[in-house]
C-alpha cells in the first residue's frame, strides 16, 4: 500500500512538474514560493490589523507570528526530522524525470512541506480570526493564495504533491488552534 502511494506521488510530481510546464509558470513559480516576494503582502496584513483591530491589533499580530512559528516547528522541527523523506530533487531515482527550476535544491527532507504548513497556517488563522470582523468573502482568498504557493513548490521540483497536501493539513490544524486561542483572547478584550 505504501509503495503504491509512493508511486502515485512520484507520478503526480512528474505530471505537475513536467507535463504542465510552460514558459509563464517557469518565470512565475520560482518567485511565487519566495517569502521575500510576499513581504509587501505580510506588511499589508500587519498594517491592516493595526489600523482596523484597535486594542486587539497587537494580539492579532502576535498570534499570527505564533501561528507561523508553531506550524514551522511541527513541520520542520518534528515531522521532517522524523519521516526523513528525501526531496524529489535529491532523489537519484526521481531527479532524472523532473525539472528543477531553482538554482539549487533546498534542505534534505521534504515531508511535510514547511512552505505549505506555514502559509496554510497563516491562511487559516486570518480566515478564522478575521471572518467575524470582515466576513468570509475576502478571507477565504487566503486559501487560494496558500494553494498557489503549494503548487509552486511542486512545480519547481522541491516537493511531492503529498508533501504539500500533508503540510497544508498541518498548517490548517495549527491555524485553527491558534485562531481559537486568539478569538478567546479577543472576546476577553471586548469585555
Amino acid at each position: 500500500m505504501l509503495d503504491k502511494l509512493q508511486q502515485f506521488d512520484v507520478q503526480a510530481m512528474i505530471f505537475f512538474n513536467r507535463k504542465l510546464e510552460n514558459p509563464v509558470f517557469d518565470a512565475i513559480m520560482p518567485w511565487l514560493r519566495e517569502s521575500v516576494f510576499w513581504a509587501p503582502f505580510y506588511l499589508f496584513l500587519i498594517g491592516w490589523g493595526i489600523m482596523n483591530l484597535g486594542k486587539k491589533a497587537g494580539w492579532w499580530v502576535a498570534w499570527a507570528i505564533l501561528t507561523i512559528a508553531l506550524s514551522d516547528q511541527v513541520s520542520s522541527g518534528f515531522i521532517k526530522k522524523t519521516v526523513e523523506r528525501v526531496r524529489p530533487c535529491r532523489d537519484p531515482e526521481v531527479f532524472p524525470y523532473i525539472s528543477l527550476r531553482l538554482e539549487n535544491c533546498s534542505g534534505a527532507y521534504s515531508f511535510t512541506s514547511s512552505h505549505a504548513a506555514n502559509h496554510f497556517a497563516l491562511a487559516m488563522f486570518v480566515f478564522a480570526s478575521l471572518a467575524p470582523v470582515i466576513g468570509t468573502k475576502i478571507t477565504r482568498w487566503m486559501f487560494v493564495w496558500a494553494a498557489a504557493i503549494c503548487y509552486a513548490q511542486v512545480y519547481v521540483g522541491v516537493h511531492y504533491p503529498l508533501d504539500v497536501l500533508c503540510g497544508s493539513l498541518v498548517g490548517i490544524g495549527c491555524g485553527w488552534v491558534t485562531s481559537s486561542f486568539y478569538l478567546r483572547k479577543a472576546r476577553a478584550l471586548d469585555h
